[in-house]
């Protein structure tokens, strides 16, 4: 099934069912008001919500409406945990090799990651707002999931049963901001703002055969400002997959439920694909010339997130932002 969170002037929203196509809607708050109530007790309340997504999908729903991405919030609006991986290890190396350190063994066999902020997430068509353009704005593609309770300890294989639903992310970085941060020791804060996910969440059925090991075996588009900046696929080069992700954030404590476990930046080692960060194609430009020619992003310009079926279909919907200055 699909679900959505709908601006209702609330923090937390209102809990939509989203068609397969994601044409029309209904509200979902006869069964529960919020997305995080539905995580919080999935077993009572995800088979209601499956029977009201089959209705909806037959055009049996009541009250439906037109689905509008543009009234939408992230679908969870605030989480208790938001956890991001570097998964794509070639991300990593590429990072490294441009600035000409080496690569230690252990970041092939032990996950990278970070944790972000996750009281204020941003709307999939919500600007990313930011004080200064100097502080060199980028988008960052990513898949994250959605989990149950895990407990401390969890195996991998136990960890991937507590995936409860999918998202696309663009995890904003501020680049011009990290290096002094991770001089200091203690990683990513300022450089990191809020992050924006896709309009609907989906459960790893709705993707059929393409979720397996794992994995999202899925290429993801990336454009900037309507051009193509990269397609790579999602299921390619992903070291470690969300199995072993969430068993590493919950290694010495319990994940409950309404945690989101991000993969990091979609990288492939096939170029041809190109990119899903701005400051990956700057790396290969220092590799391959010496020095970066990219910009970062600046005022105005606008980044869209999609993954397709088969058929051309969006899965998720599109994160479509723009970026925009903070007011004075």
């Amino acid at each position: 099934m699909k679900l959505a969170t709908r601006k209702d002037g609330t923090r937390d929203g209102q809990l939509i069912v989203v068609s397969r196509d994601l044409s029309i809607a209904c509200i979902a708050d006869a069964i529960a008001p919020t997305l995080q109530r539905v995580l919080d007790d999935w077993t009572f309340y995800a088979p209601q919500l499956q029977t009201l997504y089959t209705e909806l999908n037959h055009h049996r729903a009541r009250n439906t409406f037109a689905f509008d991405p543009a009234e939408c919030m992230a679908p969870l609006p605030r989480a208790y945990q938001w956890a991001d991986g570097s998964a794509y290890v070639n991300h990593v190396e590429l990072v490294r090799k441009a600035r000409g350190a080496e690569m230690p063994p252990e970041f092939w066999t032990d996950p990278l990651m970070y944790q972000g902020g996750s009281d204020d997430f941003i709307g999939p068509t919500d600007d990313i707002v930011c004080a200064s353009e100097d502080f060199g704005i980028d988008f960052e593609a990513e898949v994250a999931v959605v989990t149950a309770d895990v407990p401390m300890g969890a195996s991998p294989a136990r960890a991937l049963e507590g995936v409860r639903l999918l998202m696309l992310v663009n995890d904003v970085s501020l680049r011009n901001l990290i290096p002094a941060e991770l001089a200091k020791g203690f990683g990513f804060f300022q450089s990191k703002p809020a992050s924006s996910f896709s309009p609907v969440a989906v459960t790893p059925d709705e993707l059929g055969d393409d979720w397996r090991g794992g994995r999202v075996h899925r290429p993801l588009t990336v454009k900037w400002n309507d051009k193509k900046f990269g397609v790579p696929e999602c299921g390619e080069d992903m070291v470690f997959d969300f199995g072993q992700l969430v068993a590493h954030v919950c290694k010495t404590r319990n994940v409950r439920a309404g945690t989101i476990v991000g993969s990091g930046t979609i990288s492939n080692k096939d170029r041809s694909r190109g990119s899903a960060c701005i400051a990956e194609k700057r790396m290969l430009e220092t590799i391959e010339r010496g020095a970066p020619e990219t910009a970062f992003m600046r005022y105005g310009d606008r980044v869209r997130i999609e993954m397709f079926d088969t058929q051309g279909k969006s899965i998720f919907g599109a994160i479509n932002q723009a970026v925009s200055p903070l007011d004075e």
